[in-house]
């Protein structure tokens, strides 16, 4: 059975090495954690999954950016342990935090990643969202929490606090 938590402060370095062990090295280097710097996250969204002994199975984070000015969830690192994959961890945190953000009232998300995977969730290319370079356009994915959220919102993608 899997126990889906809010992530905690204890739970911060078993995260980062679940991060380490899924990603590449330099995971820091990208574009995306530049948006992070000195934001704290989205705390009620960034979700554990955990098994009925307690072993982290899977995480997901999100930070608020903004796009044009309008406030958006950049949704990411999200990870599942290697020895849990194919199992629907990394599935059922996005779809229960993406429900609990249009609960909150946020009304756009924005990933990097892969329309294959991610557009079973609802993601699709965004046009006319820019993220910081390195980033190939093509994986710059977005999704509406609510109708046509993402309509006339463009612009390049800033951290929360830049105005």
């Amino acid at each position: 059975m899997i126990h889906l938590a809010e992530e905690t402060a204890e739970d911060w370095w078993e995260v980062e090495a679940l991060y380490d062990l899924c990603f590449a090295p330099g995971r820091e280097a990208l574009s995306s954690y530049r948006l992070r710097d000195g934001v704290a996250p989205v705390a009620a969204l960034c979700l554990v999954a955990r098994d009925e002994t307690g072993g982290l199975g899977a995480a997901i984070r999100y930070w608020p950016v903004r796009v044009g000015g309008r406030p958006v969830l950049l949704l990411g690192p999200i990870a599942v342990h290697p020895t849990r994959q194919g199992e629907g961890l990394g599935g059922l945190l996005i779809n229960e935090s993406l429900s609990e953000a249009a609960r909150q009232d946020w009304r756009r998300v924005l990933l990097v990643g892969d329309e294959p995977y991610y557009g079973r969730f609802g993601f699709r290319k965004l046009e006319g969202v820019e993220m910081p370079p390195p980033t190939n356009p093509d994986r710059v994915l977005g999704r509406s929490l609510g109708a046509e959220a993402w309509a006339g919102v463009t612009g390049p993608v800033t951290r929360w606090n830049e105005a």
